[in-house]
């Protein structure tokens, strides 16, 4: 029987077993993949719905829930729950934690609940070495990461394996613990020798970078564009840390979904757009001043868009991160992990 038919049991795999299967898989390859079928009108992906609510310290705290389908070769559906408190950290606990839920091809009953922490982190910084591989000016040999956490730390240890002109990291973050302890980690996780500085201000790591990757908890843009050398890409992962002339500067400009872009209200490319000073890719009407976005990471993969097409251009990526991504890297996990009896059988 296909580890896909319908079970009386539920597979649940923990965070150890699901980074060490992660481990034998190509994640940016499969990123690709699944941009490719997002491009050709392959996937399902709903808005999100979001909860938000204050704590008993008054910390505002968030639940995500992201369903979504990705055909093609994957045929699969399911859902990703991230929850987040930005003051975890203060007590030793991760920002976020989760879980990712695949359902059954035919009944569409919950087969499998797997850790979705070590997912989202490696389909994040894959998407942006992906973004990098069609956007950067020839080989990349700096890369600046705000934020010293958990996404920082998976950028840095991808960026290493899969840029083979990476010299330089500048890390900055203003827990200067936060990265000291990154460093300590890092020197001993490296698969090969890259210099880690640590820069003195976001300022500073940013002016000297040939990409920029901000993996911050910020709620309030600090970069400017005249930070920016030429040449350079920034993947604004954590979304807020860009100031809206960045947006409305660059000489490029795109999005992983502008749907899930224009419909969100509490990101700053999103407030920009309901300001009336952005429009999507495909919009008609555009009003003299209002900046376009260029296309969507999809149109990189498909072809669809050059990218960069000389070498002074500053390009913003701003992925907004789509549950398709992390549903299909469970479903590659699922099956690595049926066919080596991997993970806790649950009664249904």
């Amino acid at each position: 029987m296909s580890h896909w038919e319908t079970s009386e049991t539920l597979l649940y795999l923990t965070s150890q077993e699901v980074h060490n299967i992660c481990e034998e898989i190509d994640s940016v390859a499969l990123v690709r993949d699944v941009f490719h079928l997002h491009g050709s009108s392959e996937t399902v992906l709903p808005d999100e719905a979001y909860l938000n609510w204050k704590t008993v310290r008054n910390e505002s705290v968030r639940s995500l829930n992201m369903p979504g389908y990705v055909g093609g070769s994957f045929r699969v559906a399911g859902t990703k729950i991230i929850n987040s408190n930005p003051e975890n950290p203060k007590r030793g606990h991760p920002r976020a934690s989760g879980l990712t839920l695949l359902f059954d091809r035919d009944t569409v009953r919950v087969i499998c609940i797997m850790d979705g922490g070590y997912i989202s982190a490696l389909r994040t910084a894959s998407v942006s070495v992906l973004s990098i591989s069609h956007l950067a000016e020839q080989s990349v040999h700096s890369l600046a990461v705000i934020g010293a956490g958990v996404i920082g730390r998976s950028h840095i240890e991808l960026a290493a394996k899969t840029l083979p002109c990476l010299e330089r990291v500048i890390l900055f973050d203003n827990d200067s613990m936060a990265v000291e302890g990154l460093s300590r980690v890092l020197e001993g996780v490296m698969i090969r020798s890259v210099a880690i500085e640590v820069s003195k201000s976001a300022e500073e790591a940013v002016r000297s970078a040939d990409v920029i990757i901000p993996t911050t908890t910020a709620t309030t843009g600090y970069i400017r564009y005249e930070w920016l050398k030429p040449g350079s890409v920034v993947i604004n992962v954590s979304l807020d840390d860009l100031l809206p002339d960045v947006f409305l500067k660059s000489d490029l400009l795109f999005v992983d979904d502008w749907n899930l872009v224009k419909t969100d209200c509490r990101r700053v490319l999103g407030k920009i757009y309901r300001q009336g000073l952005i429009v999507g890719p495909d919009e008609t009407m555009v009003t003299a001043g209002t900046r376009r976005v260029d296309g969507e990471i999809s149109d990189l993969v498909l072809g669809r868009h050059p990218g960069r097409t000389n070498s002074k251009q500053i390009i913003i990526v701003n992925p907004f991160g789509l549950a398709i991504e992390d549903i299909a890297f469970a479903s590659r996990i699922f099956e690595i992990a049926c066919l080596r009896g991997i993970g806790i059988r649950l009664p249904a």
